[in-house]
């Protein structure tokens, strides 16, 4: 094992860093790997390393706190935290809510949403600061790495994008070993579950998750189940955004979303393994836990089936569903993204009401809807029962009209036989 990082570099062709004291801007999360990158960056290529965390609902205040002493002791200039709650439901969590958007039926986009918003904001403190460069301790196994690259290379071109990591092809060993040499005092101790905590949901990943079968067991879970029985929710949606849950009223829905997390969770709700593919081209499994995201999605798609139309439904989930793959992949720059969330925004006019949901240990069941645009009104007339507003006859018509052009085609059929 090479542990001469200095020396490694100087014969590693890809790594584009050569120091000089200009300002970087690190996106820091207080882990091991941009623990590295400040050590590294600092005192191994001599820039003055300014750190930036994002916090996209992942941290309570005092995690926030240590995150930051963590950061100066090992040497950085400055450290900036962005409160990024809001701007990342307004400007992305939103669309998925609207869109009922789950990657391959099953992932509500925990992880990947939120990269997003966190690139976007290292972007422009990157700005802010005049950076030279920009640091992310992303690895070159998984999708992050390309989310962050392409959204610098798109928001602030021409600054260079330092990737120790990748670039250095690091093992957690030898990233240990040379903070230890360093003489960084932090937790080596690798956890059995990688665990990313956000807004929109909890990711998991273990041994399970690195093979085709397994699932991971009850201790790995983040939230841990202490509810049993059942209980009733009441979700109140104003324009397709959630803003009440039973008798409590929210100013922003990302109140409402913390709230939920914090009834549901208990219960097991929203667990589950997501088989996806990734950017670079290879197939993964993650575990993840999202019991609000999974509870509101359900909750909103059903209120959406009583108020919209046929089609109204129909080109949404079309639309939604390129939505969410295209996000996943990193392109939330990308103009037509503006252009669907436009759609997105029109359809939910209507979409106003209270759902009504079942919660059981590791369940949940949609049992109805209460709205002023619902479509199911009795005074239309009750599906398989009586109806009010046509008759036998014009059935009779619209059927005959309705098939023509299939009736003729298979008469012209028949004649050349």
């Amino acid at each position: 094992m090479k542990t001469d990082l200095h020396k490694e570099n100087n014969s590693n062709a890809s790594f584009r860093g050569q120091g000089g004291g200009g300002i970087v801007v690190l996106g820091f999360s207080g882990g091991l790997d941009t623990s590295f990158c400040v050590k590294y960056l600092t005192e191994d290529q001599g820039y003055e390393v300014h750190s930036v965390i994002v916090n996209t609902g992942g941290f309570t205040e005092e995690e926030l706190k240590q995150v930051e002493q963590h950061a100066y002791a090992l040497g950085v200039k400055s450290h900036t935290t962005v409160n990024a709650v809001r701007s990342y439901y307004d400007s992305i969590i939103k669309y998925l809510v609207y869109g009922n958007v789950l990657k391959n039926n099953t992932y509500p986009l925990s992880v990947s949403a939120e990269r997003l918003s966190q690139a976007l904001h290292i972007a422009e403190h990157a700005k802010k600061l005049n950076a030279v460069a920009v640091a992310h301790g992303s690895t070159g196994a998984g999708n992050d790495q390309v989310r962050f690259d392409m959204i610098f290379h798109i928001m602030i071109p021409g600054i260079e994008i330092i990737t120790p990591i990748r670039d250095l092809k690091l093992s957690r060993e030898a990233e240990i070993e040379y903070l230890k040499k360093k003489g960084v005092n932090m937790n080596f101790e690798k956890a059995a579950y990688s665990i990313n905590k956000g807004l929109w949901g909890t990711s998991v990943g273990g041994r399970e998750t690195l093979n085709s079968k397994g699932m991971l067991p009850e201790s790995a879970w983040p939230t841990q189940v202490t509810k049993n029985g059942d209980e009733e929710i009441k979700l109140g949606f104003v324009k397709g955004e959630l803003l009440s849950v039973n008798n409590t009223t929210f100013d922003h829905p990302t109140q409402a979303i913390q709230f939920l997390q914090g009834i549901a969770g208990p219960y097991g709700i929203g667990r589950d393994i997501h088989v996806g593919d990734t950017i670079i081209g290879i197939k993964g499994r993650v575990g993840f836990e999202a019991a609000a995201p999974m509870v509101i999605l359900k909750a909103h798609h059903a209120l959406e089936k009583h108020v919209l139309t046929k089609w109204q439904l129909g080109w949404k989930d079309q639309l939604a569903q390129f939505y969410g793959n295209w996000l996943h992949e990193g392109q939330i720059l990308d103009p037509v993204m503006r252009d669907i969330e436009a759609y997105l925004e029109s359809s939910q006019a209507n979409v106003t009401g209270t759902v009504f949901v079942q919660l059981f240990p590791y369940r949940f069941q949609v049992t109805g809807i209460e709205s002023d645009f619902d479509l199911m009104s009795s005074k239309f007339g009750k599906y398989g029962e009586m109806n009010s507003g046509w008759t036998g006859d014009d059935v009779r018509g619209f059927s005959k009209i309705f098939g023509n052009q299939t009736a003729i085609y298979h008469s012209v059929k028949s004649d050349q036989k």
